[in-house]
């Protein structure tokens, strides 16, 4: 009995050791923001010690001024029309293809071939299809939120598609084989059995879609520019000018676009870890 209580009080010091400077990785740039949102600029100094002092007073005159400076409001509601949108549409069109590709890989070189070619989507760098991304959407008049909401559910596709299709080797067959003895179409059986089952997916590829576009400058930055819907990110580049960044409203602006992301990551995150290890392709 004491054998056992000794190796349950055993502490793997390395691997602790490297948990607490990984803690302090992560956290100590979030530190540095909320302390330098509350700072005056008067209080910011060149030395190490006055930049991880506490305000002198806590203030929310840099928050006021930041939703000043970016229309918070209109560029909120942009990013939430550009994400919402994107997201749903992800869950829509990625979990069908998803489902129409995994189910008909078995034995078939043209589904194979399909799969490997939107896949192979991951690996082509935006720059170089930005400028012909520009041109296309000005041709076509989408040079606006329709354009950029159209290419983030394509650039998202190849990542999602492979996710739902890894997520589907884990969902017997025998479900969708009872379903269509009991009378059910592929697209009753899909909404109706193989949909609600995908939940945990939904919620990791929502996720991740959700946190692409909310942070993403360049697709906005080369596609509506010049049309005056800015999104957060587009509207946070006022802060940094020729000569110089004002810290203070860039971190408090910071915060205030972290709050929605992080709300929505807290609401789904129960779902995440479940789906990303069954996702995994085998």
């Amino acid at each position: 009995m004491r054998k056992t209580n000794k190796a349950a009080r055993t502490v793997n010091w390395p691997i602790t050791i490297l948990l607490i400077i990984g803690c302090v990785t992560i956290f100590f740039p979030l530190y540095m923001a909320v302390i330098i949102a509350f700072k005056q600029p008067s209080e910011m100094t060149n030395d190490i010690a006055g930049a991880l002092s506490l305000p002198a007073s806590w203030s929310l005159s840099n928050f006021a001024e930041a939703m000043r400076v970016t229309d918070f409001w209109h560029s909120l509601g942009n990013s939430l029309l550009l994400t919402v949108t994107t997201v749903v549409l992800s869950i829509v069109i990625h979990g069908l293809g998803g489902y129409a590709i995994g189910r008909s890989m078995k034995g078939s070189k043209f589904y194979n071939f399909a799969y490997l070619y939107i896949v192979s989507g991951m690996f082509v760098p935006f720059a170089i299809l930005m400028m012909p991304l520009v041109k296309q959407t000005a041709q076509m008049g989408i040079a606006n939120r329709l354009g950029v909401i159209l290419c983030y559910t394509v650039f998202y596709m190849p990542l999602n598609l492979m996710l739902y299709r890894g997520y589907l080797t884990n969902i017997p067959l025998a479900l969708e084989e009872a379903a269509r003895v009991d009378g059910a179409t592929t697209w009753k059986t899909y909404w109706s059995i193989v949909f609600p089952i995908m939940k945990p997916m939904h919620a990791t590829v929502a996720v991740l879609t959700a946190m692409s576009t909310w942070n993403d400058v360049m697709t906005p930055l080369v596609i509506m520019s010049g049309t005056g819907q800015n999104t957060l990110p587009l509207a946070q580049l006022n802060f940094q000018t020729q000569f110089g960044t004002n810290y203070n409203l860039a971190f408090a602006s910071y915060l205030l676009a972290l709050i929605p992301i992080l709300l929505f990551y807290i609401v789904c995150q129960k779902q995440i870890l479940n789906g990303v290890v069954n996702g995994a392709v085998k």
